[in-house]
């Protein structure tokens, strides 16, 4: 069995890429052939995606994918969760709406009327995000028009294929999937007034979706299968997880750090809705229990608001070698705290946070940023022994994956503060993760869970950080 070639469309709340995945008995490596920003724009009626930007982008990524690399033979597709478009007739008839737009606090506030949280937590077993999808659906008027409501991933894949189906791992992010079910909780929409009808036919990760539409093969290039993976990046992130043990935590960061364990049965107990654990579906049927906890948002905001006030970019990697000199006591903060998942401003509001407490601010930007690293990872390992507690799991490693595994500062950080081994990489988890699903399904990569962990460990070997 050679090395077969594979596409991968990521698609995060920043910037979205295009990449071509190669897959052989011991090989994974990933190329990336296109990389787009993505943000929110305003509209008249509120905050959206630019879904017209960001599908030229995706094809203009296709084609560039297959005239680099021919022997592509599938592509897959993940996002961020819980947003949407509309169909009507087959056509898309309203942009997706963004979730940082302020139509959910009603949404959220009408849900709970009729279903308080507890209830809800029996049902989907979900953390409370207020930008869930079902507070979205609960105040989109425009929802009785559509024939079919698809997330993201399932919106491109539908435009690539005409077929209209969810993935079940995305569909886990809405709230309207039964926790243990993992069917659509049809009774659920109904009393909260969201049309069953607009629900489509749920699919698992490495199903062929369909293959591409006739004039969009001509584009791209080839007639090849979209094939679902799982398309939450959280789910194709943990798939990719080198877990070296059934002991072993995971942090996948970047703007948010999503902390947790992996389990075959939810645990749906008060205590974990009072800590705001949810239950997302991950491949292969099990449970992703974790909590959002705030990443290297608080960092990178506060790098930009400092490169505003000087009108010059920062040196990142020499801001965190000044940090990690920095000796003496290091004042934390909740990285949770609410005021702080606001753009703009962020030094003065994380000095805030920290004067409320009678905390003393660091005088220099080189302690400020050890604070504000040391903090996160504070909440990283506060999260981690929640989810052992919990989970009734003994933890005996963190695997960290995503962009905060380059961090260094963070890694030892979190080692230090969890009393834990920090196993660090790889950094593209959620691609490595969507190549993998689509390379089972084409036979081209092993088929168990394990066994594609095992070929990640082997092909991108973790940098250890021993606690200290």
């Amino acid at each position: 069995m050679g090395v077969r070639a594979i596409a991968a469309v990521d698609l995060g709340a920043t910037s979205g890429r295009v990449m071509i995945g190669r897959v052989g008995p011991d090989s994974l490596d990933l190329e990336l052939v296109s990389r787009f920003p993505n943000g929110p724009v305003e509209r008249k009626d509120g905050l959206h995606w630019d879904f017209d930007a960001l599908w030229t982008h995706i094809l203009d990524g296709l084609a560039e994918a297959v005239r680099r690399e021919p022997a592509i033979e599938s592509i897959g597709i993940d996002s961020w969760a819980v947003d949407y478009g509309l169909l009507q007739g087959g056509e898309l008839f309203a942009e997706p709406f963004h979730y940082r737009d302020a139509r959910t606090e009603r949404g959220v506030a009408e849900v709970h009327e009729i279903v308080p949280f507890p209830e809800l937590y029996a049902h989907n077993g979900l953390q409370f995000l207020p930008f869930n999808t079902l507070y979205q659906y609960r105040v989109d008027g425009q929802l009785a028009d559509a024939d079919t409501a698809l997330l993201i991933p399932d919106l491109i894949a539908y435009l690539l294929t005409g077929t209209s189906v969810a993935e079940r791992t995305n569909a886990s992010t809405t709230g309207l999937l039964g926790v243990r079910t993992g069917a659509w909780d049809t009774e659920l929409a109904e009393s909260l007034g969201i049309p069953t009808a607009a629900l489509p036919s749920l699919v698992d990760p490495g199903s062929v979706i369909g293959m591409l539409r006739p004039e969009l093969a001509a584009q791209i290039g080839k007639d090849l299968p979209v094939i679902a993976v799982g398309s939450h990046d959280t789910a194709s992130a943990v798939a990719a997880v080198p877990l070296s043990s059934p002991k072993s935590a995971y942090i996948s960061c970047g703007t948010w750090g999503l902390v947790g364990v992996e389990l075959t049965e939810p645990v749906l107990t008060d205590a974990a809705r009072e800590a705001n654990f949810t239950h997302e579906l991950g491949v292969d049927g099990r449970y992703r229990f974790l909590h959002n906890v705030t990443g290297l948002w608080l960092l990178s905001e506060t790098v930009r608001a400092w490169e505003a006030e000087d009108d010059a970019s920062i040196d990142l990697p020499e801001l965190l070698d000044a940090a990690a000199a920095v000796t003496g006591d290091i004042p934390l903060f909740d990285a949770n705290n609410s005021s702080l998942s606001a753009p703009r401003d962020m030094p003065a509001r994380i000095a805030a946070v920290l004067r409320e407490n009678s905390t003393t601010v660091p005088d220099s930007r080189a302690a400020f940023t050890r604070t504000i690293v040391e903090s996160i990872a504070a909440a990283f390992a506060t999260a981690v022994q929640t989810a052992a507690d919990l989970s009734g799991r003994e933890i005996d490693s963190i695997h960290l994956v995503g962009g905060g595994s380059l961090n260094r500062l963070l890694c030892q950080a979190t080692a230090d503060r969890s009393g834990l081994p920090v196993l660090a990489g790889p950094v593209e988890a959620t691609a490595l993760g969507n190549v993998l699903v689509q390379a089972r399904a084409l036979g081209a990569a092993p088929a168990t869970l394990e066994e594609l962990r095992a070929l990640v460990a082997r092909t991108h070997e973790p940098i250890r950080y021993a606690p200290r």
